[in-house]
């Protein structure tokens, strides 16, 4: 074959941005690592399938603490994307990458927003908005960090919603929904019944048994209050 005939085309590569979880050790890791035990216990499988970013600049660990870090991180079904705040000379081929330039909205990095990520059918209503008008079935997720997020139906137990605004649920909540999960900290959930796992808002969580069991089975809301998450019913 004649290399005339014959043209090569060029590599291409594509920035793409994803939303992770970022965690921030603090000293001493063995109690920090106490504490995300007990955050696991309340609500299992939170950071279960999620990208996890690792922040250390509240840290000054060396490269084999780092590692068994990341170790005890994966043996708790954490996987780490990548790591920020640590100086690139502590940066081993062992380690995951260094991250810069990462945006975020209180302790949830957010970078750049990335399309609509469902596994339920979904139907996009406008530029700020997301509209599912199925139910949100045990195991699927629905990412949209642009906006508002409203289910025409119910989210089963083990489903999520993760929402950069506000979510409107006009169903039974019985899994999980984080609402401002872009830094909107007047973001707020609503569900017509609440039997959910957990709700948060940004970084601010709770988990069901830290909720009222008096707002269960009736309709609640969830909104801020400075650095305070707080449910209450709605009439």
């Amino acid at each position: 074959m004649s290399s005339l005939n014959c043209q090569r085309q060029s590599l291409t590569f594509r920035a793409r941005s994803y939303m992770a979880f970022v965690l921030s050790p603090q000293p001493p890791i063995i109690e920090w690592l106490a504490d995300l035990d007990a955050t696991l216990e309340r609500s299992k499988g939170f950071f279960a399938g999620h990208p996890v970013a690792l922040d250390l600049s509240a840290t000054r660990l060396s490269p084999a603490a780092i590692g068994q870090l990341i170790e005890s991180l994966e043996a708790r079904n954490i996987r780490v994307l990548g790591i920020e705040g640590i100086d690139p000379i502590d940066a081993g081929a062992k380690l995951p990458p260094l991250l810069r330039g990462g945006r975020g909205g209180q302790e949830v990095e957010v970078p750049e927003p990335a399309a609509a990520s469902a596994s339920a059918p979904v139907k996009k209503q406008d530029a700020a908005s997301l509209l599912i008008d199925t139910p949100v079935r045990s195991g699927q997720s629905v990412v949209f960090v642009e906006g508002d997020v409203t289910v025409i139906g119910s989210v089963g137990s083990g489903a999520e919603i993760i929402a950069g605004g506000s979510i409107h649920i006009y169903g039974t909540l019985r899994g999980l929904a984080m609402a401002g999960a872009s830094g909107n900290s007047r973001a707020r959930i609503f569900c017509h019944r609440f039997e959910g796992e957990l709700l948060a808002i940004g970084a601010h969580y709770r988990s069901a048994d830290e909720i009222d069991a008096s707002l269960r089975r009736g309709p609640a809301q969830a909104w801020l209050d400075g650095n305070t998450l707080k449910i209450s019913a709605m009439n």
